[in-house]
């Protein structure tokens, strides 16, 4: 653990000493914007500090409403629910829709709160190989009218290779085969699509995945999570999700400053144009130094694979010396064989900064 101070932009101070961050998820730069600031302290001086209590008991306040409206708005769906967290909402939602007689089919290299989620439902569990869909349509082939109910759990965006979980075709899967689609939606959320509604709008799916669940920590630059779907959905998770029922709700000052921060998100596209822009320079330049990443030419999680786990931690910080600090990701959090640098491109990123960071690789991997 490092002690971090942030500030409205890139560069910052970690254990006193400034560095440029390659490794947050703050992909649209709001994490530190004022207006979404001042949103929050405005409601602070008219509002209360803490909810003082789970919803469902005293805790529901107006700025959690609006939100969940706006969320569904936004995401082009009836309704949305609010979570503490991405963790809490993925494990509080699978949970509640699966059970002892339904089977949960999962992306190999899904988050972790997929997988724990997966496990706590005590439904049945098939794994399959990274989106290879020829494998989960076999699977659901061989499981016919074995189980309740059928649930196909995959990110829309993985958070350590950057790829997009081709969703169109894994509609008309779930469709072919009466399962349901379960999405995790944290990474694309404010970023994919032409409006940044996320995965589904990138994939041309909207309003045909069953649940979407999406956070509010990432680009969109404050904290929390949600689940969006349908109005009898929502309505369940309110009475069966125990990482809702059970947690008190979000201080609604974060509340009123996410509003902010998603009004942001839909009146101000040109910082996705910005953000794909340094992702294909980012890659580019690695090109030239001999580095090719996986993922789409514009995807801004940028990983390098190096394989050791001590050699991925000798180069991270071996890049913090040099000013640079970048995620040097190690089991369990991706296989074994598997270490990465696992670098995080930002709208606040600018060529001198990316520059700056290719040659640090250059010579620390040289």
């Amino acid at each position: 653990m490092r002690t971090v101070t942030r500030g409205d932009g890139v560069e910052l101070l970690q254990d006193g000493r400034r560095v440029v961050d390659f490794s947050s998820n703050d992909y649209l730069g709001l994490a530190g914007d004022p207006r979404i600031a001042r949103a929050a302290v405005q409601a602070l001086t008219t509002g209360s500090t803490g909810a003082a209590a789970a919803r469902l008991i005293s805790g529901t306040q107006a700025a959690h409403v609006e939100l969940e409206r706006e969320i569904a708005r936004f995401k082009g769906t009836e309704a949305a629910l609010l979570f503490p967290s991405g963790y809490a909402a993925n494990i509080g939602t699978i949970q509640a829709i699966a059970g002892r007689r339904d089977v949960i089919y999962a992306d190999q290299l899904n988050h972790a709160s997929l997988i724990d989620g997966a496990r706590l439902s005590r439904a049945e569990v098939r794994v399959f190989p990274h989106m290879d869909l020829a494998a989960l349509r076999m699977m659901l082939a061989a499981d016919a009218n074995a189980f309740r109910r059928r649930l196909i759990v995959v990110d829309g965006v993985f958070s350590m290779d950057g790829d997009i979980f081709p969703l169109a075709e894994l509609v008309a899967i779930a469709r072919e085969f009466s399962a349901w689609t379960y999405v995790d939606d944290a990474h694309a959320s404010g970023v994919l699509g032409v409006n940044g509604r996320g995965s589904a709008e990138h994939c041309g799916v909207e309003g045909e995945i069953d649940v979407i669940m999406g956070t509010l920590g990432k680009a969109v630059g404050t904290i929390g999570a949600f689940v969006c779907g349908s109005n009898v959905l929502i309505e369940y998770l309110m009475n069966r999700a125990r990482s809702f029922i059970f947690t008190t709700a979000s201080p609604p000052a974060l509340a009123a400053a996410t509003l902010e921060a998603l009004s942001i998100v839909g009146s101000e596209p040109e910082r996705r144009t910005m953000l794909r822009s340094n992702a294909r320079y980012l890659r580019a330049r690695l090109r030239e130094i001999g580095h090719s990443s996986m993922g789409e030419d514009d995807g801004y999680i940028v990983p390098i694979v190096l394989g050791e786990s001590d050699r991925t931690t000798s180069v991270g910080n071996a890049l913090r010396e040099a000013g640079y600090l970048v995620g040097a990701v190690r089991p369990p959090t991706v296989p074994m064989g598997q270490s990465r640098l696992r670098i995080t491109v930002s709208v606040s990123h600018n060529a001198s900064h990316i520059d700056g960071l290719v040659s640090a690789i250059a010579a620390v991997l040289n």
